[in-house]
């Protein structure tokens, strides 16, 4: 018997997964390893080397590692539902005139799941990933996520969608160590390779980063469809041709293929009539949002104003606000003027390092 009970750690091949694995292992859990198999690259039409959590080398490697310390490994082919489901929505976004957030999707929606449904067939109590994070069971009785020790690495943003039923049984190994440390233990564990490891930054199934050419590659004829449409100004005035709205995000300056003598950027995106408005700096800043698809986490409601850190992206430092919930949306007035609120982008809601819930930007 393990001192800690079973636990089934989704590894990618990558250094947090793996020395999440191994820290667990050490800490007396009786270890699991489980490698998800979400796409493959020759599905998406391009022809980099394949590389990255799904890549053949990567599922080795994790395998390699578990089997080196005596833990059983499996592999996962969730291709279909990742697709159908993450990919479609990644699609139907950027037609739609939004940003997408496909990790978002992915952690709540598959990754989750996928784990868990695989955690209980194995008689598994828990399941843990190589996140950087940190999670507590308050005395309301709801779990909540905190950012991890790394600000730099914190991924608390990608992970506001995860339900309070599934972070009863999920564990964050890594989130109170720095990127550095966890470098350190796969030196100190013999794991050089593994230790120098670069980081991957693109989304899975993009491998190129080109959304552009993936777009044009799933959706037949959709160049011929959509070039042409026009840039215009906030005021109505047309400035000239687009190569079709598709292809562009709020907040883009380079590239627009119009010269202004000044920065211009995209502040608004038009599906109907495949129109792409164009402003200045000043006319992408707003002062409120309105956030869709709610995911409360530390507090099961919020009707009352409550002052929050509101983050609209990733890497964003996140602004000072005011958010209250109305009916299934929230409101967010923010203090001083953000830029770039992108419509699909997640906002994701602080108090101090607590997350406090996040949704989709309309």
């Amino acid at each position: 018997m393990s001192k800690h009970g079973r636990i089934l750690v989704a590894m990618s091949g990558g250094v947090d997964s793996s020395v999440a694995a191994v820290m667990l292992h050490e800490q007396g859990y009786e270890v699991i390893g489980l490698t998800m198999k979400t796409w493959d690259y020759a599905s998406s039409g391009v022809n980099s080397k394949e590389t990255g959590c799904c890549s053949l080398d990567s599922i080795n490697d994790a395998r390699s590692l578990a089997v080196g310390y005596g833990m059983p490994h499996y592999i996962l082919d969730i291709r279909d539902e990742f697709g159908d489901f993450v990919i479609d929505n990644f699609v139907d976004e950027y037609l739609a005139g939004r940003t997408p957030n496909p990790c978002v999707l992915c952690n709540t929606h598959i990754k989750w799941e996928a784990l868990l449904k695989r955690a209980d067939k194995l008689d598994c109590e828990f399941i843990a990933t190589g996140h950087y994070a940190n999670i507590r069971l308050q005395d309301s009785g709801r779990y909540v996520i905190s950012k991890g020790k790394d600000e730099n690495k914190d991924q608390s943003y990608v992970l506001w969608g995860v339900s309070q039923e599934n972070l009863a049984r999920t564990r964050f190994p890594l989130g109170s160590f720095a990127k550095s440390e966890i470098r350190q233990m796969a030196l100190d564990m013999g794991q050089q390779e593994l230790a120098n490891k670069s980081e991957s930054y693109e989304i899975c199934f993009v491998p190129d980063n080109d959304y552009r050419a993936f777009l044009k590659h799933r959706v037949p004829n959709l160049e011929a469809e959509v070039e042409g449409g026009d840039f215009v100004l906030t005021n109505g005035t047309k400035v000239g041709k687009h190569k079709g709205y598709p292809f562009y995000t709020i907040g883009q300056r380079r590239g627009l293929g119009v010269a202004f003598g000044h920065p211009m950027f995209v502040t608004q995106i038009i599906p109907e009539s495949n129109t792409v408005v164009l402003g200045t700096e000043g006319e992408l800043q707003r002062t409120e949002a309105l956030v869709r698809n709610l995911n409360l986490i530390k507090y099961e409601s919020i009707t009352e104003p409550l002052e929050a850190i509101t983050k609209i992206r990733y890497k964003d430092v996140g602004a000072t606000s005011h958010i209250q919930q109305v009916g299934n949306n929230m409101k967010v007035d923010f203090h001083h003027a953000v830029s770039g609120i992108a419509p699909g982008q997640s906002a994701v809601f602080y108090e101090g390092n607590d997350l406090l819930g996040g949704g989709f930007l309309i």
